[in-house]
């Protein structure tokens, strides 16, 4: 694949000067990119709010699922970055409107996830069920006829802190009928956090309820087209003119490929340089869509070209 062989390089001033001029729409993704847990990344609300000055479309696009679109947009604020709500497309949000427009669900949903989905899902018309701890009592038996809810149409799997076995049983007995639709927020498998730590994320929980089921959950985050299909619908973007930045290269690059956006990674979160140029030299056309167009120490870099 020759063309990789132009991917993968690291923006300095000219560069990024002429790669802003060629989009108007800049698509981040959140934790690693522009914040790490509770604080700002140094330098990344004077980029998101420059940009906006300078007339490009900022949106947040983020496969976390335990927080509403206001909730994100409230720490987006306090953390210095001039941003509404309606900028905001997270997975709680999204599985929303998925389940609502693509699966046509107008009766209940089992949800395994968090207040924040909850909140969406009411929000959009649908009544979900199972929010909250779910204790085991009885036998197997009584496991396996523990009692359903006839109109529940889907099962959606987001991240449930309180995710339990009777959980991954309530699951498993709604999606033994054919007809019960069966979603997925996102597969990322951990959640990175300070000091190089992180804890199961989504992605085990689904997998383990996919196992059980025998069956594929339709994903709605990231690398899913669906995730930039909302933003795009919505707004009338251009894939063409729009600038996707992550810092993972199997959701945010991947996504970016996927849709036919531009590419950057930055390199305060999840993936390297070293993961990206692997990817490139690899003869495998699924890596080869993990290899970012350009990337970037960290966002704060193309603030002096955004202030020339």
């Amino acid at each position: 694949m020759a063309a990789s062989n132009f991917k993968c390089t690291q923006l300095s001033g000219a560069l990024t000067r002429q790669l802003l001029e060629s989009v108007d729409s800049v698509l981040f993704d959140c934790d690693g990119v522009i914040w790490r847990g509770d604080q700002a990344i140094p330098g990344a609300p004077e980029v998101i709010n420059t940009l906006k000055k300078r007339g490009k479309r900022v949106f947040f696009v983020t496969n976390n699922s335990t927080k509403t679109r206001k909730m994100y947009a409230d720490k987006l604020g306090k953390l210095g970055f001039n941003a509404t709500e309606e900028e905001v497309f997270g997975t709680a949000y999204c599985s929303a409107i998925y389940l609502k427009n693509v699966c046509k669900v107008e009766g209940k949903v089992y949800l395994i996830g968090s207040n924040a989905m909850r909140q969406e899902l009411e929000k959009m018309g649908i009544q979900p069920l199972g929010v909250g701890p779910d204790p085991i009592s009885g036998v197997p038996i009584d496991w396996a006829n523990v009692p359903l809810d006839h109109e529940v149409q889907a099962v959606l799997v987001g991240f449930d802190e309180h995710f339990s076995y009777m959980k991954l049983n309530r699951a498993l007995q709604y999606l033994c009928n054919p007809d019960c639709q069966f979603v997925g927020t996102n597969t990322d498998t951990r959640l990175p956090l300070e000091g190089g730590k992180s804890v199961p994320g989504t992605g085990c929980l689904l997998r383990a309820v996919e196992t059980a089921a025998q069956r594929q959950a339709q994903v709605v985050g990231k690398p899913s087209n669906f995730m930039f299909d909302c933003v795009a619908s919505q707004f009338g973007l251009n894939p063409e003119r729009c600038l996707m930045i992550g810092d993972r290269l199997d959701t945010d690059i991947m996504l970016g490929s996927n849709c036919g956006l531009k590419t950057l990674l930055t390199l305060t979160g999840v993936s390297t340089v070293a993961d990206a140029e692997a990817n490139r030299k690899s003869d495998c056309p699924h890596r080869q869509r993990m290899v970012p167009d350009y990337y970037i120490d960290s966002i704060a870099d193309i603030l002096p070209a955004l202030e020339a």
